[in-house]
C-alpha cells in the first residue's frame, strides 16, 4: 500500500481510542469499497470533532489511490500500524478524557483507562475519590481484582456518602475517611493507582457521569518514579501519627 493512504490509516490509529479503533477495524474489515454504507454509517455514530473529516479524507484517498482494494485490506494495515505504534513508544504520559473526543491530540477514553488501571493491579490498589455513584463495571472489577487477593485501599469523602457505591465490596476493602483534625478541608483528589507502576489521575469523579459524559480531564503516568511518590504520600496520609484519615465502617 503506497501513497497517502498508509499515512491517514496511522493518524485514525493514533487519534481514536482502543474502543473505536477496534469498531473501525472491524468496520472495514466488511467494507467492499470506500462507498460502503456501512462506513457512513460509522461516521454518523462517532461525532467527535473533526473525525468525520479525517475518516471522509482517507476515503477519498482510498478512491484515488486505491479503489479496487478491499477494506480487508486496510483493516489489516490499520492493526499492523498501530500495534507498531504501540509496541514502539513507551508513553510515560496519556491524556484521558470524558465527554467529547477532538481531533486535536489522540486521547483515552477515562470509563475504559479506569478499568485498566485496576485490572492491570498485581498486588494493590488505591482509590481516592470525592464523591461516587453507580460505576457497576468499577465495582464488578474491584469484586474480581479482591478475588486476585489484591489490596484494596478506599480513601473516600463521608460528607457524600461515596462508599454506598461500594457496598457490594463489605469488608473486603479498607475504606478511609477524613478525621475530625481535618474537618477545615474535603477530600478531593480523584486517584486510581495500581501497585506502584500506573496511576490515573484526574478531574473526574467516579460516578457514571464523570466517566462518560461530563467534560472531565486527566492524564495516565506509567512513570514509575513518579507513581511510587503518589502512593507513598496517600499511604502517609492513611498513618495513626499523621491523623489525618480513620479507617471506615
Amino acid at each position: 500500500m503506497a501513497g497517502r493512504l498508509p499515512e491517514l490509516l496511522a493518524r485514525l490509529g493514533s487519534r481514536l481510542p482502543q474502543d473505536r479503533l477496534t469498531e473501525l477495524v472491524s468496520v472495514l474489515d466488511t467494507a467492499e469499497n470506500p462507498e460502503a454504507d456501512i462506513l457512513d454509517r460509522f461516521v454518523a455514530a462517532n461525532p467527535a470533532a473533526g473525525l468525520a473529516q479525517q475518516l471522509d479524507a482517507m476515503r477519498q484517498t482510498w478512491r484515488e489511490e486505491a479503489p479496487t482494494l478491499p477494506g480487508s485490506a486496510l483493516a489489516l494495515a490499520l492493526t499492523a500500524t498501530t500495534a507498531v505504534h504501540v509496541s514502539s513508544e513507551e508513553q510515560p504520559v496519556e491524556l484521558v478524557v470524558s465527554g467529547p473526543v477532538s481531533s486535536a491530540i489522540p486521547v483515552r477514553l477515562t470509563s475504559g483507562i479506569a478499568v485498566d488501571v485496576i485490572r492491570s493491579a498485581r498486588e494493590s490498589l488505591l482509590i481516592a475519590s470525592f464523591a461516587a455513584y453507580g460505576v457497576t463495571e468499577v465495582v464488578s472489577e474491584l469484586l474480581q481484582a479482591v478475588r486476585r487477593k489484591i489490596h484494596i485501599d478506599l480513601l473516600l469523602e463521608e460528607s457524600t456518602a461515596a462508599i454506598r457505591a461500594f457496598s457490594p465490596l463489605g469488608n473486603r476493602v479498607r475504606v478511609w475517611h477524613r478525621t475530625d483534625t481535618f474537618a477545615s478541608g474535603t477530600l478531593h483528589a480523584k486517584l486510581i493507582a495500581a501497585d506502584r507502576h500506573t496511576a490515573l489521575l484526574g478531574s473526574a469523579n467516579l460516578t457514571d457521569r464523570a466517566l462518560t459524559e461530563n467534560i472531565e480531564l486527566g492524564v495516565l503516568l506509567h512513570d514509575t518514579r513518579t507513581v511510587g511518590r503518589i502512593v507513598d504520600h496517600f499511604r502517609w496520609l492513611t498513618l495513626p501519627e499523621a491523623g489525618l484519615l480513620r479507617r471506615g465502617p
